[in-house]
């Protein structure tokens, strides 16, 4: 029943959308169409990923701020929790938005991994190679690097930096892991995409690559609400 539910309505539909593609797009370039397909499933669900991203960055931010909390209510729960919880309302953010992002995109995102994994095996007259050079039923050292770094630019972006780095201050626990998954993160893709062929590493470049451009567009807006937020507080301190 799930095995029907997920073929029907995600690898199925994904599966057509990448033969419409290839056979549609000048040259017929299988690698193109994997991009585009790509592109438009990140278009899609440009609000989901956005939501996620936008949350994480400013959950960043919010690090030392949670830290604070943490150490002026240590020993009392109750206070602790009712602080964090105003604190996450006055900023608009969810904690838990990040995984339940997650979990809405898992369906989309295995039934992508299957068709750029087994599904391109059953395209008819298939012609495996990227802009006539890279074999995309292989892998590919290339893309796997190029994967990883963009995964790397995307991490750091959305790693702002930290009063308690600029103070020399002790980091906190959330503000560790946010550093460790920068290099973490490009480190498994390696170990993954390493076996894989490389039309599974051609959409998770694609899809880092869009990570990287959408992570800028937030930054700039976090930094003109921030900007916004000061010219507001010296206003007010202008007009007493």
């Amino acid at each position: 029943m799930i095995k029907e539910i997920f073929n029907d309505f995600f690898y199925q539909p994904l599966f057509s959308a990448l033969i419409f593609l290839r056979d549609n797009i000048p040259g017929h370039d299988l690698g193109i169409a994997i991009i585009t397909l790509t592109i438009l499933i990140r278009i899609i669900l440009l609000p989901l990923f956005y939501k996620g991203a936008k949350d994480a960055a400013i959950m960043q931010r919010l690090a030392p701020k949670i830290k604070e909390i943490q150490k002026t209510h240590k020993d009392d729960r109750e206070k602790q929790a009712k602080a964090m919880m105003d604190l996450y309302r006055e900023h608009r953010v969810n904690p838990l938005s990040q995984f339940l992002i997650i979990l809405i995109q898992l369906p989309v995102l295995i039934a992508l991994y299957w068709v750029f994994l087994n599904g391109i095996k059953e395209i008819p007259d298939i012609n495996y190679f990227f802009l006539g050079s890279i074999d995309l039923g292989k892998s590919n050292l290339a893309i796997v690097i190029l994967a990883a770094l963009a995964q790397y630019f995307q991490g750091k972006l959305a790693l702002p930096k930290t009063q308690s780095a600029k103070k020399g201050e002790e980091l906190s626990t959330a503000e560790i892991m946010g550093k460790q998954m920068v290099f973490i993160g490009p480190i498994l893709t390696i170990a993954f995409l390493g076996y894989l062929p490389s039309a599974v590493g051609l959409y998770w470049l694609t899809t880092s690559f869009f990570s990287v451009i959408q992570q800028i567009w937030i930054n700039k807006q976090l930094r003109n609400a921030d900007e916004k937020k000061l010219i507001e507080m010296d206003k007010k301190l202008h007009n007493k």
